[in-house]
């Protein structure tokens, strides 16, 4: 698995679409996402420093698994199917006890960067997606 690091989020004016661009963390690899428009916001407002006066959905989901007693450790980009990309959120319980929960992508990132939390992608994804998208 390779560490890697929100980049950047675009928008392509080709596609009308939003897109996070995660940059291998120690090289030069990087790999675009397509996302929907609301998770581009949650994560855009994120990192511009913006407080709500009321929890967002990520901010939300964020709140619940702290209060529940458990940490998001980290995020993983596992596959690529059919040009879509599938992503795990791994939390720990204050037991100890590891939880993989299946999630998209744009989610998985919009918490990471609420917790502070790694994004990891499996070396194969990024070799598939540079010959994607050559």
């Amino acid at each position: 698995m390779v560490e890697m690091e929100l980049n950047k989020i675009v928008i392509d004016e080709k596609r009308h679409d939003q897109l996070i661009v995660l940059k291998e963390k120690n090289g030069e690899r990087t790999l675009p996402i397509v996302i929907g428009l609301a998770e581009a916001s949650a994560i855009k407002l994120k990192i511009s420093g913006f407080q709500p006066q009321r929890p967002l959905t990520h901010d939300l989901l964020h709140e619940t698994i702290k209060y529940l007693e458990a940490n998001i450790e980290k995020i993983i980009i596992d596959r690529l199917e059919e040009s879509t990309f599938h992503a795990k959120i791994v939390l720990k319980t204050s037991l100890g006890v590891e939880k993989v929960i299946d999630a998209r992508p744009s989610d998985s990132i919009a918490l990471a960067v609420r917790a502070q939390v790694p994004i990891f992608v499996e070396d194969d994804i990024i070799k598939q997606s540079e010959i994607f998208n050559k």
